[in-house]
């Protein structure tokens, strides 16, 4: 199966962490403190992500934009590209509120008319050269790049045993591939490499709903990220296994992540230039960092897409409102 025969759809996990309303429903099941800003906190990077993909990625069908009861500001409610989906609609009432991108991600492959194949983004994930989608499939299967660490385990045992922090991101991948050898008796020495992905619905719906059920239904108490947590790894270690997924080694000018907290975004780029780039918030920035990310992102990014609202057009609803509300004073 040739790539031009397939549809292929664009995910996203997007949260509004400026939002009053999701803060206080965050703060009323936070039982202990966590530096969570740079994960939650919102850069407008969305706008600038979807700039990217409308000018690079022009094929994608439909663009689901997976959410808690938001909806991003800037969206232009006339385009029929891009649905909201709400977390109630893919993800049991019970485990709901979740904060918890790990348990969130599980469900991905329940959103109501996604497509078999589909690659799925963060909102600080931008796409910087015109790609094909031969870039993410091929032969009907998804190219699944990854960063080749044969030391990831040893590095992850010996800050176990320096009794030093470890980030619950790679204990969430660590978990993963634990999970895999001890069912398939395989370790892949990879790890994820923080960008855009591309999957396979009937992929993900094995492992979530057959392969790994039980232990990943384990995993839904977690509603913020904990170190029992699953990363999403384990289906690309499936898809490999299974041959339904080609395995690739990334290099850094096909996919780079630059970290919010080093500041020299645009010597980087000019550096490596990277097809895709990840701007990566965490607990590390602070506000003076994130007040650069904007006027980047302008920079790279500057013409507005047809994803976001019309000055003109907000303008003209309301030179017609005030004449609807004129008639009706006369």
């Amino acid at each position: 199966m040739g790539v031009k025969d397939i549809s292929i759809d664009l995910v996203y996990l997007w949260v509004d962490g400026n939002d009053s309303k999701w803060l206080e429903k965050k703060q009323r099941f936070i039982v202990k403190k966590m530096n969570t800003v740079g994960r939650y906190v919102d850069n407008q990077e969305l706008k600038y992500s979807l700039r990217s993909v409308e000018k690079h990625l022009p094929w994608i069908r439909k663009i689901f934009i997976v959410t808690d009861e938001q909806t991003p500001l800037f969206l232009n409610a006339d385009q029929q590209k891009i649905q909201i989906v709400d977390l109630a609609e893919i993800m049991p009432k019970d485990i709901l509120p979740s904060f918890n991108s790990n348990i969130i991600e599980q469900f991905l492959y329940k959103i109501p008319g996604l497509s078999e194949y589909f690659i799925y983004a963060n909102d600080d994930m931008f796409v910087n050269a015109d790609l094909d989608p031969s870039f993410f499939f091929k032969d009907g299967k998804p190219i699944m790049r990854v960063m080749y660490d044969p030391f990831i385990r040893c590095k992850i045992n010996l800050k176990r045993a320096l009794n030093i922090k470890i980030n619950p991101y790679r204990l969430a991948i660590e978990n993963a591939y634990k999970l895999f050898y001890k069912k398939f008796d395989v370790i892949y020495p990879i790890k994820d490499h923080h960008n855009i992905n591309a999957y396979l619905k009937s992929d993900y719906k094995a492992v979530v709903e057959d392969i790994f059920k039980e232990e990943i239904q384990a995993t839904h108490i977690n509603r913020f990220r904990d170190k029992t947590d699953i990363h999403r790894m384990l289906i690309n270690y499936y898809g490999i296994a299974n041959k339904t997924g080609i395995l690739k080694y990334v290099k850094r000018k096909e996919s780079s992540r630059i970290k919010v907290h080093k500041t020299n975004y645009q010597a980087f780029i000019d550096k490596y230039k990277p097809q895709l780039f990840c701007l990566n918030d965490s607990e590390h920035a602070n506000d003076d960092h994130r007040a650069q990310i904007e006027p980047f992102l302008k920079k790279v990014f500057p013409l507005k897409s047809k994803f976001e609202k019309s000055y003109k057009s907000f303008r003209f609803r309301i030179s017609i409102l005030s004449l609807c509300v004129l008639n009706i004073i006369t």
